[in-house]
């Protein structure tokens, strides 16, 4: 699988699911449908050893696909399951602590960046990533316009890559590219497609390869 760089590349945000296979497998199959940039695995209330337990499922199988394993939650579970990443959910301190910690040896980015102040305020812990969004806000067809409209501002302005969230509609990653971030994050669109995860990665990867904007250089 060629790995695509010059242009916004695809998040996925693991579904929430009381079936722990399932989950795995519905991972799985979306990861053999082209290029993922990373996968957020959210801890959706579990407890710390459930949540383990979940991730110990979930992270080889996206690292073997070539893609980055972000927990979103517990930094010891992080830890513990050999994750790439740490996604923070928290506000800009408990960003900025976390990557006092973790930097460089972990993948370190923020969400929770609603409006220009508090997204400066993230920026200023120099994360790897800033998130426009939430994790579960993907409740529309279309992305929200207000974190089109963030992610367009700082994509032009900032040097920090941004991820922005996209709707439950295939089609939303291209106005999400448009914006000029370098992410666009998908959970349902992809999860609870039709024609399975596989498929749904698939389009989305022939839409961003049509449509995406090219970065220079």
């Amino acid at each position: 699988m060629s790995i695509v760089e010059d242009r916004c590349r695809l998040v996925l945000i693991v579904p929430q699911s009381d079936d722990a296979q399932k989950q795995a497998a519905d991972v799985e199959a979306a990861l053999r449908g082209g290029d993922v940039a990373s996968v957020i695995i959210p801890q959706y209330g579990l407890d710390d050893a459930a949540f383990q337990k979940r991730a110990e499922l979930i992270v080889p199988l996206v690292q073997a696909s070539g893609a980055a394993a972000l927990i979103a939650g517990d930094s010891r579970v992080a830890g513990r399951v050999k994750a790439d990443g740490l996604h923070v959910v928290g506000n800009a301190e408990a960003l900025s602590e976390a990557v006092e910690k973790f930097t460089p040896k972990l993948i370190v980015g923020g969400g929770n960046a609603d409006d220009r102040h508090k997204a400066l305020e993230q920026g200023e812990a120099n994360p790897d990533y800033v998130f426009f969004g939430k994790l579960e806000g993907d409740i529309k067809p279309e992305a929200h316009p207000k974190n089109l409209a963030l992610g367009e501002w700082w994509a032009s302005m900032i040097e920090i890559p941004a991820i922005v969230m996209g709707g439950t509609d295939l089609s939303s990653v291209v106005a999400v590219a448009e914006t000029g971030v370098e992410f666009v994050a998908m959970r349902s669109g992809v999860f609870d497609n039709v024609g399975g995860a596989a498929q749904a990665v698939s389009e989305i990867n022939a839409l961003l390869d049509e449509k995406a904007p090219r970065f220079d250089g």
